[in-house]
């Protein structure tokens, strides 16, 4: 009965030495369903201590002769096992429940116990074993235990001496027990088989606390009095929070056997309250779910609610754990999906709570987006011939968007324009069967998903709520193109950004071909070229390098590959680890540009702690060092990267462009949060940046109001965010996306929106009659990318 690790040829006659943790195969008959010591205890519900047994397989199986066996989790020289005999038999696919000890407080009584015992489990640890056999062990180490050939199986918790496996099963208190999930999945190792809960305990007849009946039972199985609706509740966190609830029905409607499993029952029988979903998500652990689609089931379980990204301030997922599980029948009709469109989302997002939680407000799902998509939690839903507005990602997963009144994008997204206009119809699609079964389909923005999308609505963990599709619908092919941006006059400078995305020397060729193949082909090889995101030499690997020579080198040639220029770069090293992005990473921006076209004026004294300052006035205004860096000891660009500024000659008229990277969104919660509106965190630190660098452009203009500014980047903000307000503040700069038509406004896109991360921004002295400005499409909405950002471009004539 010894658990080998590894092949291990042996001659008959040798004696294995049990390993230490390891023991007998996995149990094929009974195994130890669930253990509670803390019965009677303080805090408890329950009156008496019990031992659960519970039998997979499709035969009864007998117990005469057998007993339950009990040691403390730290056992002495003297310590015996204590026995509690059995007798009957544990059902097929039922339970068997062992009364033990009481305690003095607790106020629910046990169901009829199937035997009964005087063990005083500890709460918190101890060791409980099935035998073959009365007789006490005699064990008190995990070797020696799994060298007992008595021993059926075996579970040790808290901090247990003998257990199985890797540890000890966790969390056992006064208040819960641990158990194994629904599938009494058993591979001999309790801290991964069995998880702490409420205690749940049913006897052989399937009978529980509440007086229902569930799994096992020797009786016919009958729902319990608690609803789907009774769960969900009319507001977004269960009225039964923290309950027990006995045999809920409903109709397996989807089946995920892979991330969070689980599995989602829908009541067919709705309540007169749209309000109350119909429908929730059964949490079964490590344990893959045993039940299919339409199978029809009662549930035993602990109501819970799951935030699938708290820190964000995400939604909750009302949740069944711990279940216990009975299929009355299978091949049932699912309940009919409630179909997602333009007439069945309001118009308004969500109820503004002036930045608290909306999560206890009474749902209005005829007035609130939020509150809609809430109140179908968990149902089976569905959308037909949507537009796709976010690509399909690495992750097999796209966005669609199912309100035609969303403002559209000419490309066929939907155009994010202000925090009131967060476009209330979209919503992720996931493959709920595994990929080998239903393969996921490859769609760009614009694609139409047509026919039929349909399954359970999911909640999640980046934020969104999803279809986890029992089906999806096929692709029809728009046949976006990725943009090329008009050519240069050759009066005209043209400058560029672009965040290649944590670009790194053992990032793959192609990658670099790509990146380099845009900037040639789709940017027409502009003068200047302002990168962010190029990382150090050793890229991610935090080795205290910081020099980036060969990342740039490596770019450059990828470009001069693709038929562009040699271009010629400037940048300053950061301090190690001190502007933020990956780890190790270093990122930094650089400044690529075509001596042929363009010259920079290098001044020395430019560093990565040195402030640059203006000197001079009129013509002669200059920076004290180019390249160099914007006040970079201003706690505004704390763990961020600095802007870099360098000043350029074009037709012997200097430029002074200055390439940014403001801190990123990390911390923000989502649109969809449960805070309403929510707390941009972020924005705090980028208005900051964008006032130390206002500052600094005024200074400039102060001394040349003629002086030519190109201020551009991934500033990590929208064109109407305080940020942008800020940098634009007295007219110093002037956005050029604002220029383009509502319907081009994006360099991005994310949760389906597409929005606006990176700007060009130029100074008065660039009058508008002598600027060309444009967004160039290239990557955003390509479910095909060389970055997430699309770059863009500025032609100018000084």
């Amino acid at each position: 009965m010894l658990r080998v690790t590894a092949p291990v040829a042996v001659a008959a006659s040798l004696v294995l030495v049990p390993l230490p943790g390891a023991f007998a195969a996995p149990s094929t008959g009974a195994v130890i369903a669930e253990v509670y010591g803390g019965g009677g205890n303080s805090g408890a519900t329950l009156k008496n201590d019990f031992i659960e047994l519970g039998n997979p397989t499709g035969a009864a199986f007998g117990l005469a002769g057998y007993s339950v066996q009990y040691l403390p989790g730290s056992p002495g020289a003297s310590t015996q096992w204590g026995v509690t005999p059995l007798n009957g038999s544990v059902p097929a696919g039922g339970r068997y429940l062992i009364a033990e000890a009481p305690g003095t407080g607790g106020t629910v009584d046990l169901p009829a116990a199937d035997a009964s015992g005087s063990l005083a489990l500890s709460a918190t640890s101890g060791t409980v074993a099935l035998v073959n056999g009365t007789a006490p062990l005699s064990c008190k180490t995990a070797a020696d235990c799994a060298a007992d050939p008595r021993i059926v199986d075996l579970v040790g918790f808290g901090t247990a001496v003998v257990r199985e496996g890797s540890g000890p099963a966790a969390g056992a208190s006064n208040s819960a027990s641990v158990a194994r999930g629904s599938a009494l999945a058993d591979t001999d190792d309790n801290a991964k088989d069995l998880t702490a809960g409420d205690p749940t305990p049913v006897n052989s007849k399937g009978q529980t606390t509440g007086g229902g009946t569930t799994p096992g039972g020797g009786g016919t199985p009958v729902p319990g009095d608690v609803r789907i609706h009774d769960i969900q509740g009319t507001t977004r966190i269960s009225p039964l929070n923290t309950k027990t609830v006995t045999n809920v029905p409903g109709i397996v409607t989807g089946v995920r056997g892979y991330g969070t499993k689980g599995f989602w029952i829908q009541d067919p029988t709705a309540d007169a309250n749209p309000a109350t979903s119909e429908a929730v998500f059964v949490y079964t652990g490590s344990a893959n779910p045993t039940v299919k689609v339409g199978d029809s089931v009662l549930v035993t379980a602990k109501v819970s609610e799951y935030y699938p990204n708290s820190s964000g301030g995400s939604q909750s997922v009302t949740q069944l754990t711990g279940p216990k599980v009975t299929v009355l029948s299978s091949g049932n009709a699912v309940p009919a999906p409630v179909v997602l469109d333009a007439a069945a989302i309001p118009a308004a997002y969500a109820p503004d709570a002036a930045g608290g939680s909306i999560e206890n407000l009474p749902l209005d799902p005829s007035k609130y987006a939020l509150d809609r998509y809430e109140s179908l939690e968990g149902m089976n839903v569905e959308v037909r011939d949507v537009p796709v507005v976010q690509a399909t990602d690495k992750y097999h997963e796209l966005w669609v968007d199912a309100a035609s009144t969303d403002p559209r994008t000419d490309r066929g997204g939907v155009v994010y324009l202000g925090y009131d206009k967060p476009n209330n119809g979209r919503i992720m699609i996931q493959s709920l069967p595994p990929l080998t079964e239903q393969p996921f389909p490859v769609a760009n923005v614009g694609d139409r998903l047509t026919g039929s999308t349909a399954g359970p609505l999911d909640y999640n963990q980046f934020g969104g709520y999803t279809i986890a599709a029992n089906t999806v619908g096929t692709v029809q092919d728009n046949g976006l193109q990725r943009e090329v941006a008009d050519r240069a006059l050759p009066s005209e400078l043209s400058i560029a950004t672009y965040n290649v995305e944590n670009l790194a020397p053992g990032d793959a060729d192609t990658k670099y071909t790509e990146l380099a193949q845009a900037v040639v082909t789709n940017l027409r090889s502009p003068d200047i070229v302002a990168l962010e995101e190029i990382q150090d030499n050793s890229g991610a690997v935090d080795d205290g390098t910081v020099d980036a020579s060969v990342t740039v080198q490596k770019f450059i040639d990828a470009v001069k590959a693709a038929g562009g220029p040699a271009y010629d770069w400037r940048s300053i090293d950061p301090v190690n680890d001190k502007d933020g992005g990956q780890p190790g990473g270093n990122i930094r921006q650089v400044f690529l540009f075509n001596p042929d076209r363009v010259s920079f004026t290098d001044i020395p004294g430019g560093d990565s702690t040195t402030a640059v300052d203006v000197t001079g006035t009129g013509k002669r205004t200059s920076l004290t060092a180019s390249p160099g860096r914007i006040d970079p000891n201003n706690d505004a660009w704390t763990t961020s990267r600095k802007p870099l500024v360098g000043q350029f000659s074009f037709h012997n008229k200097a430029v002074f462009v200055i390439a940014n990277h403001f801190n990123s969104k990390g911390g923000d919660q989502g649109i969809d949060s449960r805070f309403q509106a929510p707390n941009r965190s972020s924005e705090v630190q980028r208005q900051q940046q964008a006032a130390v660098e206002q500052a600094f452009v005024a200074k400039l203009e102060a001394a040349d109001p003629d002086a030519r500014v190109v201020s551009l980047g991934d500033f990590n903000d929208y064109q109407f965010s305080p940020a942008l307000q800020t940098l634009t503040k007295g007219g110093v700069l002037r956005d050029l996306v604002n220029d383009l038509p509502a319907s081009e406004r994006y360099s991005y896109v994310y949760q389906g929106n597409s929005q606006v991360l990176d700007h060009i921004l130029v100074s008065p002295a660039f009058k508008r009659q002598h600027v060309r400005y444009d967004v160039v499409h290239i990557n955003s909405e390509f479910a095909v990318q060389a970055s997430d950002h699309d770059p863009q471009v500025v032609r100018v004539k000084p």
